[in-house]
């Protein structure tokens, strides 16, 4: 399995031969904002909630590449408007592929579209076939609900959760977090994109550390293996 982040919390997880792009911000990223729509081709686009900066580029991306959007069952609604298709559910669903199960679970946020329709829950993801299984939190405070994931789910291999404080919960959340879902490998995002979220890495990193986690702040454009 391989992982290239674009910066914030956009992330393009290739499983199975399958790619799964999650919340496409590109071109209104500051710190990514000349990366080629082009470039990016994805099997479906996974979105967490319907704010701007998860949802961006989501329309031109899947027109360009012919993705199908799998989201909760409101801002597929939104996109479907847009002859975009693919799977709308809800917190608690699980949608079961030919390579893989997604299962909806719960985020604590808000969630509106750009042009201010309802955007539904806000959402996170837990994702597994037979050989692996992570979660990709979305926005989200830290809520006792993370404790039903390793109740509900196979063991997480690895986890992708927001640190940047302000909007969503801060590293040291995250931290409890990792505790509460039973995963000790976590890939960070939701940082470093504006101003007020800008964090101190070798800081985050060394409490992370202390706390017996590894945690990869992955440089925008980097490919990894997990």
């Amino acid at each position: 399995m391989t992982l290239q982040f674009f910066g914030h919390s956009a992330f393009l997880i290739e499983l199975d031969g399958k790619k799964l792009l999650f919340d496409p911000f590109i071109k209104g990223n500051p710190v990514n904002s000349d990366l080629d729509l082009k470039s990016i081709t994805a099997d479906y686009v996974l979105l967490t909630h319907g704010h701007g900066d998860h949802t961006g580029d989501t329309l031109e991306i899947i027109q360009n590449c012919g993705a199908r959007l799998i989201s909760n069952y409101e801002i597929f609604n939104h996109f479907n408007a847009f002859g975009i298709h693919g799977y709308g559910l809800n917190i608690g669903g699980e949608l079961k592929l030919d390579f893989c199960t997604i299962k909806l679970v719960t985020a604590v946020h808000s969630s509106s579209l750009p042009d201010g329709s309802y955007g539904g829950n806000p959402v996170g993801f837990v994702i597994w076939n037979s050989e692996s299984c992570f979660y990709v939190s979305g926005d989200t405070a830290l809520t006792l609900d993370m404790k039903l994931i390793p109740m509900t789910c196979p063991t997480l291999n690895f986890a992708i959760l927001c640190i940047g404080d302000l909007f969503t919960m801060g590293y040291k959340d995250a931290a409890i977090a990792a505790d509460f879902i039973q995963c000790k490998k976590i890939i960070g995002c939701h940082y470093d994109t504006f101003p007020p979220i800008v964090i101190d890495k070798e800081k985050v990193l060394h409490y992370f550390q202390t706390k017996d986690l590894e945690l990869i702040l992955p440089r925008i454009g980097e490919v990894i293996d997990i």
